[in-house]
């Protein structure tokens, strides 16, 4: 569920370490497993006996039925299309039995029901401030870029000088210029031979078939842009999806290859669209997400990262 909340831009990224090479979700996160730890040891010193957690129990398994129950609603009346009257009937029932058992559970809060509803609360306020930062993060960042096709005739026009090889610079936006291609081009005065322009992108689909994965589009006889897509279930592995680019024509030898990636160091901004506490918590979790290069299992002495302080 990590694994899946991280793919879906609500949690930052995390260590993810695959354990089989022959199921895909079998698969270690080291924080989380130092997060249970001492979640369990705080459980077994606040609550000493498991009977003592039967509130929580109940709390937590008949809250999750009504949740199912609304979310199964939503399902039938936005996915499956159904008329949405037809669908309150079928799923009303199960609702209204599930309401009555977490009333009678919502007795016990002061006696251990606390627990869940204060796990949940804390979840919900983490993934609200990441998925709200990253937005702004995104938007201040897009704000301040160059677009892509003026950029390509600029340089088509004007050359600057010629690295050999290929470098690949990762974005979130695939039609605007990268910060790293910039500061790469401002500090170092230079551009590779074939530059490509690379985003990933996360459908709403558990697993994206292989022959889907990539599409390329070349700008000029330097410039592509390339859009890998993963499913919320898949492992983003950009080295394994180099033999789908090159089927479709751009050919590049990944040991050869330059990735450049954009490290943006947070500050509070001035005036910030959140509240303080809420800038405060989303800059310490960003500052605390693993790795973006091992995350999309880029080799690291083939990585090179660009820093850019931005105020959030």
């Amino acid at each position: 569920m990590t694994q899946q909340a991280i793919q879906l831009g609500l949690l930052p990224r995390f260590d993810i370490r695959a354990t089989s090479e022959l199921e895909r979700g079998q698969i270690y996160i080291p924080g989380i497993n130092w997060l249970l730890l001492i979640g369990v040891l705080l459980l077994v010193q606040v609550f000493r006996s498991s009977t003592s957690l039967a509130a929580a129990y109940g709390i937590a398994v008949t809250g999750t039925m009504v949740i199912s129950a609304v979310l199964a609603f939503i399902v039938a009346w936005k996915l499956w299309r159904m008329p949405a009257g037809l669908a309150c009937v079928l799923i009303a029932p199960f609702l209204l039995v599930d309401l009555v058992f977490l009333g009678a559970n919502l007795m016990k809060i002061l006696e251990g029901g606390w627990l869940p509803l204060l796990v949940g609360f804390g979840l919900m306020v983490v993934m609200l401030t990441w998925r709200r930062g990253s937005a702004l993060l995104s938007e201040r960042t897009h704000r301040d870029e160059v677009g892509l096709g003026h950029f390509v005739e600029i340089i088509e026009k004007h050359p600057p000088n010629r690295a050999s090889g290929t470098a690949v610079f990762l974005t979130g936006h695939a039609d605007t210029v990268p910060s790293s291609l910039l500061h790469n081009l401002k500090h170092n005065k230079v551009l590779h031979e074939q530059n490509v322009i690379m985003s990933i992108e996360t459908a709403d689909i558990p697993y994206v078939p292989s022959e889907e994965r990539a599409n390329v589009k070349q700008l000029s006889d330097s410039f592509y842009i390339v859009r890998l897509r993963f499913g919320f279930m898949d492992e983003p592995n950009i080295p394994k999806a180099i033999p789908a680019l090159r089927r479709l024509g751009l050919k590049f030898d990944v040991m050869q290859t330059s990735f450049f990636l954009s490290r943006r160091m947070l500050k509070r901004a001035a005036h910030s669209d959140m509240p303080g506490w809420q800038d405060g918590l989303f800059i310490w979790l960003a500052r605390r997400a693993h790795d973006a290069s091992a995350y999309f299992h880029i080799p690291s002495d083939r990585a090179v990262e660009v820093g850019t302080q931005i105020g959030i």
